[in-house]
């Protein structure tokens, strides 16, 4: 395992496809309680890569999703997806191109209750309008997940509702995928798989992944692993 703050083995000279950010900054709050979440951040996610970052709380990892993700707006820096720069984007820019191109793993599957597994998939489908899709079934299938289409969340475990959550984040053929704490809520066993998955699709799917987590016995499958302490992103 490589540990490395900004190098990135599947980058070479000044391609800058997949997810940059530059020089970020972040404070958050308002005079003597002001916090700098994000501090002087430079990162590179190359398609294809798998990054994750680990840290104790309250380091900067959830900022740093955000800022990624174009959830906030850096207070100086730049946040690029594919060379397309995010941060001067209108409000209703962003939310669109966010839409169309980062995909979001969030820590418990996020499902829709009276959804049906097939149906998360359609859904997000749906609410993307015309966008080029993968298709559904095929898609649960690739995950280990086709057998279950036709659940509900509650008949799934927590590694199954991760399974179909990652389904979904893929749906859309995201240039980057975001992965918050995925592993927060599974065994040992169901970790391993749902990380070995989120490797493999990052590769078969050419997405850009970043994975903030404190699971330390996950790291074998990443490409590079990250430190965040501070709001700085270090070796």
């Amino acid at each position: 395992m490589t540990i490395t703050a900004g190098s990135d083995s599947k980058t070479h000279g000044k391609n800058t496809s997949g997810l940059v950010l530059e020089g970020v900054t972040l404070r958050l709050g308002d005079g003597d309680s002001t916090v700098t979440a994000l501090d002087d951040v430079n990162l590179t996610v190359a398609p294809g890569e798998l990054v994750a970052v680990v840290g104790p709380s309250g380091a900067g990892k959830s900022s740093l999703l955000a800022v990624a993700g174009a959830l906030t707006a850096p207070d100086t820096g730049t946040v690029r997806v594919n060379e397309h720069e995010l941060t001067g984007l209108s409000k209703r820019a962003q939310a669109r191109f966010r839409r169309e191109n980062i995909g979001f793993v969030f820590q418990s599957g996020n499902l829709l209750a009276a959804l049906t597994a097939v149906d998360q998939l359609r859904m997000a489908a749906h609410i993307a309008g015309g966008r080029e899709q993968r298709d559904p079934r095929e898609l649960l299938q690739a995950v280990g997940m086709g057998d279950k289409a036709n659940r509900r969340p509650h008949q799934l475990s927590g590694g199954e509702r991760q399974r179909v959550g990652i389904a979904r984040a893929l749906m859309l053929k995201p240039s980057v995928l975001l992965v918050d704490e995925p592993t927060a809520a599974l065994d040992r066993k169901r970790s391993h798989e749902v990380v070995r998955l989120l490797a493999e699709e990052t590769e078969q799917a050419n997405v850009a992944t970043m994975m903030v987590t404190h699971d330390h016995d996950v790291l074998e499958y990443c490409d590079r692993t990250l430190e965040m302490m501070d709001g700085r992103l270090s070796n």
